[in-house]
C-alpha cells in the first residue's frame, strides 16, 4: 500500500494522493505563483477574468483589515511577500485585460468582462474624460501621497532600527546576566529584535513594488488607449468615435479596477509602517489617542460652532459636528470626573486598609526643643492665604535671632492640640510650658504703651508678651484706634512676638553641645586652628558651651565667635574658673556691649552702684574660686531691691533705659540678684566700658 502524500508506482493513478499532495502549503503556494506567471502568457476568458478581479479586490480588503486589526506590526511580518504576490496578481490581470481589450474591444464594452464594464460605466458616467481624470487622480493619490510617505517611514524606521540593534542586544545580555530574564526569554527577545529589523528593511524595499505597479498601470492604460484606437480604426474598420467610446471605456475601467486594490494595499502598507510603537488594534489606538481628551473635543466643538456662524457658511453640518463633539467632550469630562472620584476612593480605601504602623518606642524619648501648640480656632495661621503664614514668620524670627545674636534657633514644631481652647496657644521649651495666651484670629490687638490714650470699645485684656493693657478690636475700628495713639498688631504677630521673646529668654538653654560643635566646624580654617590649640588641654568644648550660655543668658551676641575664642584662650591660660573666664570675655567684648546699650544721642546712660553698696557686696562674698557666693542679710537685700527700683523708676520717668554699673569683682553676683526681680536690667562692670564710650549719668543706687 502506498504511503499518504505519494503517487504509487505502476500504471494506476491515485487522485486522492495527488489532492493531498497539493493541499500542503508549500505546494499550494508554488502552484499559485506558477499560475500567476502563466497568466502573463496564457489568454484568460472574460468570465474567469471577472472572478480573478473579484479575488484581487477581496484580497486587498483582507490585507487592509488585517493591517488594521493586528496588535503589533511584526504580527504581519509576511506583508512584504503578500504585497509582492498581490502586485504580481494585479499585473497579470492588467496584461490579461489588455489582451482582451485589444483583441475584442471592437465587439463592445462587455468584451473584457462585466466588472470592467460596470466600473467604466459607473465612474465615467458616459464621459470618458471624467474617467481619465479619476484614474489619474487615483494614480497620484497612490503613487505620490500614500506610497511615497509609506516608503519614507519604512526607510527611516529600517535605518534607526538597524542603528539601535547593538544597544538593544546589549540590554538583553545585561538583563540575562543580572538574572532578570532567563535564556528562553532572551532568545525570544533576540528573535523579535531580528524580525523587527528584517521587517522594516523588507518594507523599505516592498514600497518599490507599489511604485512600480502604479507606473506600470499608467503605461498600460496609455498603451491600451492608443493601441485600441489603432486596431479598432485600422484593422477592424469601425469609426473613430465608436472606437474611442469602446476602447476608452474598457481601458479606464481596467485601470480603475486595478488601481482601487492597489490603493487599498498601499493604505494597508502605510497603516502598518506608521503603527510602529503603538500597541493594540488601530481602532483602539486611534480612539484612545485622538478622541480620549475632552479638552480637545470641546475646542473642536467651539471652533466648528464659530465657523458655522460665519456669513455664508451652512449651519447644519457645522452645528451638527459641534453638537457631536460637544456631546463626546461632555461624556469625556464626566468620565474623567468619575475616574478621579474612583481613584480618590481607592486611595482612601487603600490607606484605610493599611495597618497603622506603631512608631518605635525610641521616638517617645525624643524631646522637642521648641514647640508651638495651637487650638483648633488658630489653625488658620498655618494655612493663611491673605497674609504671611505662621511658618514663614517663624522662619523670619529664626533668621533675625541668628543675625542679631549669632545663635541658630533649633527647628520649631507647630502642631494642633485639641486639649486647648479653640483660641488658645502654648509655647513649650524643652517640653515645658514657657508661655501661653489667647488670640482672636479675625481681630487686632490695640495696645496703649504710653497709658495716655483714650479708652476704646472692645474686649479688654492684658497682652501676653509684656502684660500691657490692651483691647481686641475689629477691622472697622483699627484706623480710629491708630489715630488715637494705640499700637495695632494682628493676632499672628502677637504670637510671633511672644515666641521671639521666649526664645531670647531661653537662648542659653537652647544652645546645645551639638550647636556649639556646629559653630566650631563652621569657623574659617585659620580660626579653627585656635580651637585645636586650646582644646582639650585648656578647656573642653562643653566648657566653651557654658561660657557661650553665660553670654546668651544676658542677651550678649556671640556672632563674634572668633574674638570670644581668643578671649577664652587668654583667660584659660591663667584660670579654669568658667565664671572668671566669662568676665574676661565680656571685657574683650566691651565695644559690642557699650554699642548695644547706647541711647538716641550716642551716649551710654548709667546708674552707678554707690561705694557703700560696693563695700557691702564685697564683704558679703564668701568662699574661694568657683565656690564663691553672695551671703547678704535679708534686710539688706530688701533695701537694695528698693533702692534699685527707685533709681530705675526715676530714670524711666526721664525717658532713659540705663545700665547698672558695678565693679568687676561683684558684677556677676549683683546680676544674679537683679535678674530675679528685674531681668531686663543690664549689669555691666567698669572693665566693660570701652575707652571711647561717652557716658551719661542717670543716677546712682
Amino acid at each position: 500500500m502506498a504511503q499518504a502524500g505519494t503517487i504509487p508506482a505502476g500504471n494506476g493513478f491515485d487522485l486522492n494522493a495527488l489532492t493531498k499532495l497539493f493541499a500542503r502549503g508549500e505546494y499550494a503556494l508554488g502552484l499559485g505563483v506558477m499560475a500567476l506567471v502563466m497568466m502573463l502568457i496564457i489568454p484568460i476568458p472574460a468570465f474567469l477574468l471577472d472572478m480573478l478581479l473579484a479575488v484581487s479586490i477581496t484580497l486587498s480588503v483582507l490585507i487592509l483589515m488585517t493591517a488594521l486589526l493586528i496588535q503589533k506590526p511584526l504580527e504581519f511580518s509576511a506583508f512584504p511577500t503578500v504585497l509582492l504576490l498581490a502586485t504580481l496578481l494585479r499585473l497579470a490581470l492588467n496584461i490579461a485585460t489588455t489582451r482582451l481589450i485589444l483583441g475584442h474591444g471592437h465587439e463592445g464594452p462587455e468584451a473584457a468582462g462585466s466588472i470592467i464594464q460596470a466600473f467604466g460605466n459607473f465612474v465615467m458616467n458616459g464621459n470618458f474624460v471624467i474617467g481619465v481624470v479619476v484614474f489619474i487622480i487615483l494614480i497620484i493619490v497612490n503613487f505620490v501621497v500614500v506610497t511615497k510617505g509609506s516608503g519614507r517611514i519604512a526607510e527611516v524606521a529600517a535605518r534607526f532600527t538597524l542603528d539601535a540593534m547593538p544597544g538593544k542586544q546589549m540590554a538583553i545580555d545585561a538583563d540575562l546576566s543580572a538574572g532578570m530574564i532567563n535564556e528562553e526569554e532572551a532568545r525570544r527577545r533576540r528573535k523579535e529584535l531580528e524580525g523587527e529589523s528584517n521587517f522594516y528593511g523588507a518594507m523599505d524595499g516592498a514600497s518599490k513594488f507599489v511604485r512600480g505597479d502604479a507606473m506600470a498601470g499608467i503605461l498600460i492604460t496609455f498603451i491600451n488607449i492608443i493601441g485600441g484606437m489603432i486596431i479598432g480604426v485600422a484593422q477592424e474598420g469601425i469609426s473613430f468615435e465608436e472606437a474611442a467610446n469602446s476602447y476608452t471605456l474598457l481601458t479606464v475601467g481596467d485601470g480603475i479596477v486595478s488601481q482601487i486594490p492597489a490603493l487599498i494595499v498601499s493604505v494597508a502598507a502605510g497603516m502598518l509602517v506608521s503603527k510602529a510603537g503603538v500597541e493594540g488594534a488601530a481602532d483602539k489606538a486611534i480612539g484612545v489617542q485622538l478622541f480620549a481628551r475632552p479638552q480637545a473635543l470641546s475646542m473642536a466643538a467651539a471652533m466648528s460652532l464659530f465657523v458655522g456662524l460665519l456669513p455664508g457658511m451652512p449651519l447644519i453640518p457645522f452645528f451638527g459636528l459641534a453638537g457631536i463633539c460637544g456631546y463626546f467632550a461632555w461624556r469625556g469630562f464626566q468620565k474623567e470626573r468619575v475616574q478621579e472620584q474612583s481613584k480618590a476612593a481607592d486611595a482612601v480605601a487603600e490607606q484605610r486598609a493599611k495597618p497603622i504602623p506603631e512608631p518605635p518606642i525610641q521616638e517617645s524619648l525624643a524631646v522637642d526643643d521648641i514647640k508651638i501648640e495651637l487650638g483648633f480656632g488658630l489653625l488658620s495661621f498655618i494655612n493663611e492665604t491673605s497674609g504671611r503664614k505662621l511658618t514663614d514668620q517663624v522662619k523670619a524670627v529664626r533668621r533675625q535671632i541668628a543675625s542679631e545674636f549669632g545663635f541658630v534657633v533649633p527647628q520649631v514644631r507647630i502642631i494642633d492640640n485639641l486639649e486647648l481652647a479653640s483660641d488658645e496657644y502654648r509655647i513649650l521649651i524643652k517640653e515645658v510650658v514657657a508661655g501661653r495666651g489667647k488670640l482672636k484670629p479675625q481681630m487686632h490687638l490695640a495696645m496703649d504703651a504710653s497709658g495716655a490714650a483714650p479708652p476704646i470699645a472692645g474686649e479688654k485684656v492684658n497682652e501676653p508678651v509684656f502684660g500691657l493693657p490692651a483691647v481686641w478690636i475689629d477691622d472697622n475700628a483699627k484706623e480710629n484706634a491708630a489715630i488715637q495713639g494705640y499700637t495695632i498688631v494682628d493676632a499672628a504677630t502677637v504670637l510671633t512676638t511672644h515666641f521671639t521673646e521666649l526664645v531670647k529668654e531661653n537662648m542659653a538653654e537652647l544652645l546645645s553641645f551639638a550647636s556649639v560643635k556646629m559653630l566650631i566646624e563652621d569657623l574659617p580654617k585659620q580660626q579653627a586652628a585656635l580651637v585645636t590649640d586650646i582644646t582639650p588641654q585648656q578647656i573642653t568644648v562643653s566648657g566653651i558651651q557654658r561660657i557661650l550660655q553665660n553670654l546668651l543668658r544676658e542677651r550678649i551676641s556671640i556672632r563674634d565667635f572668633a574674638t570670644i575664642l581668643e578671649a577664652i584662650a587668654e583667660a584659660t591660660s591663667a584660670s579654669t574658673d568658667l565664671l572668671s573666664v566669662t568676665e574676661h570675655v565680656r571685657t574683650r567684648l566691651s565695644r559690642q556691649l557699650c554699642n548695644a546699650n547706647l541711647d538716641a544721642s550716642g551716649a551710654l546712660p548709667i546708674i552707678a552702684l554707690s561705694p557703700n553698696w560696693e563695700q557691702a557686696f564685697g564683704e558679703a562674698l564668701v568662699g574661694v574660686g568657683a565656690d564663691r557666693q553672695l551671703a547678704l542679710e535679708p534686710s539688706r537685700l530688701h533695701q537694695f531691691v528698693a533702692d534699685l527700683r527707685n533709681a530705675f523708676e526715676r530714670a524711666g520717668q526721664m525717658g532713659d533705659s540705663p545700665v547698672l554699673l558695678t565693679s568687676a569683682g561683684v558684677r556677676p553676683y549683683v546680676r544674679s540678684l537683679v535678674e530675679r526681680f528685674r531681668p531686663q536690667t543690664i549689669v555691666m562692670s567698669q572693665n566693660e566700658i570701652h575707652p571711647k564710650a561717652r557716658l551719661r549719668s542717670a543716677g546712682a543706687v
